[in-house]
């Protein structure tokens, strides 16, 4: 796989998956409280990795604000996934993350870009990173 890129087989899709995370798993708020994650960690699993997936909800804006803001949180996540990776891959362990808005909406940010989210995506991962 590409360093940087973000396959299919690294996207959670079941919903079976996003229960798991959302029931099971813990949340972390980015220092600012724009942004949310919801991660599972699964110890000695058959395959190690991190699935990722990005949600955002509809009482956050309109449809092409959601999309734009789905779009940046994959760009921010597939840039600085790799820290997280190595340390899943030394240790054994699958990583579930769901990156969602928190106080982020579009009443606030009419107009947004990937320097506005960058370093709550970071503080985000790097939290994270912190409880592997």
């Amino acid at each position: 796989m590409k360093q940087f890129g973000l396959s299919s087989s690294e996207r959670i899709k079941s919903k079976k998956e996003f229960e798991l995370v959302f029931t099971k798993g813990e949340v972390f708020f980015s220092s600012s409280n724009r942004l949310k994650a919801a991660f599972y960690l699964v110890k000695n699993p058959g395959s190690n990795g991190i699935k990722a997936a990005f949600t955002v909800s509809k009482k956050s804006g309109n449809a092409v604000w959601r999309n734009r803001v789905k779009r940046l949180l994959r760009e921010l996540y597939r840039l600085n996934k790799s820290q997280i990776k190595s340390v899943c891959s030394q240790k054994g362990l699958k990583l579930f993350v769901i990156l969602s808005p928190g106080t982020l909406n579009q009443l606030n940010n009419k107009k947004i870009y990937l320097k506005d989210i960058e370093g709550d995506v970071v503080d985000l991962l790097n939290q994270i990173r912190s409880k592997l």
